[in-house]
C-alpha cells in the first residue's frame, strides 16, 4: 500500500514554535515516527511537506496518476480557508484523513472551522503526533477489510 502524509505550513517548525501548543518534539522526530510505521504495517509512506498552497496542490494532484492509496492531511493554517486545497482533495477519491496536532476545538474561534475536513472521511485532532498514526491506522483499516 502507498500512503502519502502532507503537512502544510509551520509544520516543519516542530519543536520550535509554540511547544506549549504543539510539544517538543522537532519535525525529523515525526518524520522517524512516520517511516517506522510503514516499515510495521509494511506500507510505502511518502511525507510531503511545503509552506506554499500551490506545492501543496500540486502534489494532491499528483497523488491522482502516482498510485497512492490514502492521504493524511495537516494542511495547517490553510484548513481554515484554502478552498483550492480543498477543491484537490474532492478530486481525488482515496481515503483521506485530516489531522491536527491541537485540539482546535479548545483554542481560537477562527481554527474551529474547517474548510477541507468536509471533504475528508475522517477527522482526528488534539491527539499529538500519535493523530498520525491514528490516521494511518484508519486507512490501511479500511483498505484491508476490503
Amino acid at each position: 500500500m502507498k500512503l502519502l502524509v502532507i503537512n502544510g505550513p509551520n509544520i516543519n517548525f516542530l519543536g520550535i514554535r509554540e511547544k506549549s501548543v504543539y510539544g517538543t518534539q522537532d519535525y525529523d522526530y515525526l518524520l522517524q515516527l512516520i517511516a517506522e510505521k510503514g516499515r510495521k504495517e509494511n506500507c510505502t509512506i511518502e511525507v510531503f511537506q511545503s509552506n506554499h498552497e500551490g506545492a501543496i496542490i500540486d502534489r494532491i494532484q499528483d497523488s491522482y496518476f502516482d498510485g497512492t492509496e490514502g492521504i493524511v492531511i495537516n494542511p495547517g493554517a490553510y484548513t481554515h480557508y484554502s478552498y483550492a486545497i480543498r477543491d484537490a482533495l474532492a478530486s481525488v477519491t482515496v481515503p483521506k484523513v485530516e489531522i491536527h496536532i491541537s485540539n482546535i476545538m479548545e483554542r481560537e474561534e477562527f481554527r474551529r472551522v474547517s474548510v477541507t475536513a468536509p471533504v475528508c472521511d475522517k477527522q482526528i485532532y488534539g491527539e499529538g503526533l500519535d493523530g498520525y498514526l491514528m490516521a494511518i491506522d484508519y486507512i490501511l483499516s479500511g483498505k484491508r477489510s476490503n
